[in-house]
């Protein structure tokens, strides 16, 4: 596995990570309002779901890069 390969493998963790964060900070939204107001900024949430998605895009392509540099290598080679 080359470095490239590794590290987008761990930004794609990374990503995950973060997604499952935001999921659990929203299921934990109450679905009425309290008197205390709410205990999840959901505009923050937007956020950081777009984030998740804007890493998982990044490290895809990053990736789907690596793999047609290796192939153009193995043509050269071949």
């Amino acid at each position: 596995m080359t470095i490239a390969q590794t590290s987008s493998l761990q930004g794609l963790q990374r990503a995950e990570t973060q997604l499952n964060q935001v999921a659990t900070n929203i299921a934990q939204q109450p679905f009425a309002p309290s008197p205390q107001g709410d205990t999840v900024d959901l505009s923050s949430q937007a956020v950081a779901l777009l984030q998740s998605k804007n890493s998982f895009e990044a490290n895809i392509q990053a990736l789907k890069v690596e793999d047609g540099m290796q192939q153009t290598l193995l043509n050269v080679v071949g």
